[in-house]
């Protein structure tokens, strides 16, 4: 691509760019927001991001105050978002910025903070504080495969692409670039259907040339996901059910959960009576437990299918026994205000699950 057709993008931008809460508008961009709304989109839409960050700026508007917050509230206020090592790293994160004084304004600097890779440095250091960086995501990576037809298929491409796309980025407007970058694949050169009759560069698009856009950027058959199975439970003692949190490492960490016991793989092959017994026998308390159905869950590298079992507790049980709980520590909460503890999207599936059974609506004995 040559400087005209930098341009030519640019143009097409300022007249056709997104509003987004964290973009500047007409202002100095704010390191803070620019950092936050990248960590919030890694693999996250722009529609699921834009209300949690709309309202983690308002409950914490600056990185100190971010990095003063109490960690079990972040968590809570990230529920739903998914990705939730994102969140811890987003507080140790802030916690070190708070100690640098600012965020460092290059790409090396920025690296060195906790959860900030080779991507989101570039987009804080272009974006921020006008570096010129090479900025490429999802969106970038279709884009320049389809302007090159590059060949080689995804993901081994990325070295590839990363370098073609150094070679079009533009000495000026460095943060303008990358969101221009950013919105053309986002609007215009999407993974379907392209809008090529609108995309400023599509009279440069090798794959548009050859009719090919829906060839492009190859990519290599993926794999199966493997299945793997576990079991909830929804201990209910008069009106409050049991949670715990999770430990800080691990799935879902620190985040506030039903107890659960641990995700085997779905291969493992036992008769109904033993996997009954065997859920019963890791339940938090003896009781008379009752099946409620089961969610279907699928993260990045698994798909996961939750059973939940519920029974009432004559009494909470001790400590002794809430330590075979998944997690390490343990919180009766008020079942009618389950929609307020934070619940990670697995385990809000289930807690909706478990209010139906308290409500009967379905159950049967185990």
């Amino acid at each position: 691509m040559t400087v005209d057709a930098s341009n030519a993008l640019l143009r097409w931008y300022d007249a056709h760019k997104r509003r987004l809460p964290w973009r500047a508008a007409g202002e100095t961009p704010d390191p803070y927001r620019v950092w936050l709304s990248e960590i919030m989109l890694q693999q996250t839409t722009v529609a699921a991001v834009r209300p949690y960050f709309e309202k983690f700026v308002t409950l914490w508007p600056t990185v100190a105050a971010l990095a003063d917050a109490d960690e079990a509230e972040v968590m809570a206020a990230w529920a739903g978002l998914g990705y939730y090592a994102r969140a811890r790293n987003l507080i140790a994160c802030a916690r070190q910025v708070a100690k640098l004084g600012a965020f460092p304004d290059d790409e090396d600097g920025l690296r060195a903070l906790p959860g900030i890779g080779r991507y989101t440095a570039a987009a804080i250091a272009a974006i921020a504080f006008g570096r010129r960086a090479v900025v490429v995501d999802g969106n970038v990576e279709r884009i320049v495969a389809r302007l090159f037809a590059v060949e080689q298929p995804l993901p081994g491409a990325r070295a590839a692409l990363y370098d073609l796309a150094a070679t079009i980025t533009p000495e000026h407007r460095n943060g303008d670039f990358a969101q221009a970058m950013m919105d053309l694949g986002a609007t215009i050169c999407t993974p379907r259907n392209p809008a090529c009759g609108l995309c400023p560069l599509s009279d440069r698009c090798a794959a548009r040339l050859r009719n090919a856009q829906a060839d492009f950027p190859v990519k290599a058959a993926k794999a199966a996901k493997p299945r793997r199975q576990g079991v909830a439970y929804w201990l209910q003692h008069e009106d409050h059910v049991l949670l715990v949190r999770r430990p800080a490492r691990g799935m879902l960490g620190g985040m506030l959960a039903l107890p659960s016991a641990a995700w085997a793989d779905a291969a493992r092959e036992t008769g109904d009576a033993d996997d009954r017994a065997h859920a019963i026998g890791n339940a938090p308390a003896a009781a008379q437990w009752c099946e409620a159905g089961s969610v279907d869950h699928v993260f990045t590298h698994f798909a996961l299918t939750m059973r939940l079992l519920c029974a009432r507790a004559e009494r909470r049980p001790d400590r002794d026994v809430g330590e075979r709980l998944s997690g390490d520590g343990e919180i009766w909460w008020p079942a009618e205000r389950i929609g307020e503890a934070g619940l990670p999207s697995l385990f809000a599936k289930l807690a909706q699950r478990g209010l139906a059974w308290q409500d009967g609506l379905s159950g049967k004995a185990a």
